[in-house]
């Protein structure tokens, strides 16, 4: 080995062929243009989070997580979110197994006031009306012919607008989707300043929109903390499935308006649910590999199961009429009730974009388009009712899938 070093012919060969082996294990050498757009995309959602503030909290860990997760590499070195032993493998393997999204419902749960919803049950039932979506995508998505039953189910929880759920029903029933339908969930969260306001307005009229509501009554502490008992008894005696979802929310809640566990009520909206979220949005986003080469379990032929495919565009697709027909329905909804209601205690429709469960952005979206058209109408402290029945909708619509389909 000295007298190659010392040799300068053999020193220089010695250079180049070492330099040639690096060369080939660099990013550089192996990158190829679906992973270039693939950081592209992630360059995106880094810049609907920090300049936009779009979800910053979702959208900046899962667009730096696009960038890992599309570093070409060379396998063996045990560095890949699909390889066995990597620390990313670790960190993904409380997505696969689904056991990050229960932990952020605790998190939910215990940041969550149900007082307006207690105080106006009714409005539980626009939470209700809003996952109409979920299962109308649910059906387009069987007829397109491109997925199965359960897969079409995983694509249909979108239209709940909740990432965690969304996450927690694809692991169990299409862990090959669950990178799709987890960006596409949480793009369309999101994106919700965009995408519902113009669907408020065309369903609307501007009578509607003005329509005052009744300030909500006050709410004792007990009826708060019996919320979350009987809560969590009937929804789960009627859906059991839930159960990993709905216990963990009411429980979260439980922590906050029980007045005796306020430490753990703080670690569980605090630094718990900041934590997982951090890792989820990470992980979720590492593991949208361009192009990911796996074996056909029955043919043996090597299939693209990456995230670039033509199956990801339509489950974009999918999942953007999802969402807007959970909008519809619990705006059409409202005005439906409406018609039942005496003068009075009328409901504004404008209350009904927050069924879905993106919890409070859809409620704030409820009080700006209402402020535009009335500057003294305050709209929020009503949205935020059917906005948590939402939370609890979508994880009832996901224990029902997950009961049929798994």
């Amino acid at each position: 080995m000295l007298n190659i070093l010392l040799d300068s012919q053999g020193f220089f060969g010695f250079l180049a062929e070492h330099l040639g082996i690096f060369w080939n294990i660099t990013g550089l050498a192996n990158m190829e243009w679906p992973n270039l757009i693939m950081i592209l995309v992630a360059c995106g959602f880094l810049y609907l989070g920090v300049a936009k503030e779009f979800e910053p909290l979702l959208l900046v860990p899962i667009g730096f997580g696009i960038i890992l997760g599309n570093i070409p590499f060379v396998e063996g070195y045990q560095i890949g979110i699909y390889e066995p032993g990597s620390v990313l493998s670790y960190l993904y393997f409380g997505v696969v197994k689904g056991f990050y999204p229960p932990l952020i419902f605790l998190g939910i749960g215990a940041m969550t006031d149900f007082s307006n919803l207690i105080a106006n049950p009714k409005l539980l039932l626009i939470g209700a009306a809003a996952q109409f979506g979920i299962f109308g995508a649910y059906i387009i998505a069987i007829l397109t012919g491109e997925f199965s039953f359960a897969e079409a189910g995983a694509i249909g929880i979108i239209g709940g607008a909740d990432g965690p759920t969304a996450i927690f029903l694809s692991s169990k029933l299409a862990p090959e989707l669950m990178g799709a339908i987890a960006i596409s969930a949480y793009s369309y969260m999101a994106l919700i300043p965009v995408f519902q306001p113009p669907l408020m307005r065309l369903l609307t009229t501007k009578k509607e929109r003005v329509i005052r509501m009744r300030p909500p009554r006050k709410v004792s502490k007990l009826e708060k903390v019996m919320f979350p008992i009987i809560g969590v008894l009937l929804t789960l005696l009627l859906v059991p499935s839930g159960l990993p979802l709905l216990g963990m929310l009411f429980f979260g809640n439980l922590l906050k308006e029980s007045g005796v566990t306020k430490r753990l009520a703080d670690t569980a909206k605090g630094p718990l649910i900041d934590i997982v979220t951090m890792l989820l949005g990470l992980t979720v986003g590492a593991s949208t590999q361009a192009v990911r080469m796996v074996a056909d379990p029955v043919t043996g032929e090597m299939v693209n199961k990456g995230f670039l495919s033509t199956r990801s565009l339509l489950i974009f697709c999918l999942g953007a009429f999802s969402f807007l027909l959970a909008t519809a329905s619990g705006i059409l909804f409202v005005k439906f009730m409406n018609l039942f209601l005496k003068k009075g205690n009328k409901i504004n429709p404008l209350i009904g974009n927050a069924g879905v469960s993106a919890v409070p952005d859809s409620a704030r979206i409820s009080q700006v388009i209402g402020l535009e058209y009335d500057k003294t109408n305050h709209l929020l402290m009503h949205a935020m009712g059917p906005n948590v029945a939402g939370v609890i909708g979508s994880a009832v619509a996901a224990g029902v899938l997950l009961s049929f389909l798994q």
